[in-house]
């Protein structure tokens, strides 16, 4: 920012095109280097679209072994398995949209005993983003219980 960009006494002066061309170009170069690198929401919505996959897988298995059990309460709990596979289909869906719009694309890398890397590629740029399983179960945890909870606002609409 110049002393100029903020003193309104010069907005009123005559200025050639192409200076105001040069200045604005000079603004982008100065703010390219933030997007560069991936935003927090970006790396967000990259981590959220490494989870669902495995949140998905452990919401099959459960279904799996809800449906061999002879338990009274099977049905229900299966709608309430499709309900929250339909809600990572959902995330799933949004998030891949959104991050082809950013241009960015998510890899599978290498997997070493307690960590996980993919490669991130964005905006012409290369990035190696690594998530220990003891932050996947976290995360994986916080938002099946998000997934329970949009479940209980639905039923709770229903039943009024």
């Amino acid at each position: 920012m110049t002393k100029l960009d903020g003193n309104e006494r010069w907005k009123t002066k005559m200025l050639l095109t192409d200076h105001a061309d040069q200045y604005e170009q000079q603004q982008n170069k100065q703010e390219e280097p933030a997007r560069t690198m991936l935003s927090n929401q970006e790396r967000t919505m990259v981590r959220d679209l490494i989870l669902l996959p495995y949140i998905d897988t452990m919401v099959s298995k459960s279904m799996e072994e809800i449906e061999r059990s002879g338990n009274v309460l099977a049905k229900m709990y299966l709608i309430a398995g499709r309900f929250v596979q339909n809600k990572i289909m959902q995330d799933t869906y949004r998030l891949q949209k959104e991050l082809k719009q950013r241009n960015i694309k998510v890899l599978a890398d290498e997997q070493e005993d307690f960590l996980m890397y993919y490669k991130i590629f964005f905006r012409g740029y290369q990035e190696r983003f690594g998530l220990t399983r003891d932050v996947m179960r976290t995360e994986i945890s916080l938002r099946l219980t998000k997934y329970m909870s949009e479940m209980g606002v639905v039923l709770k609409d229903h039943l009024k």
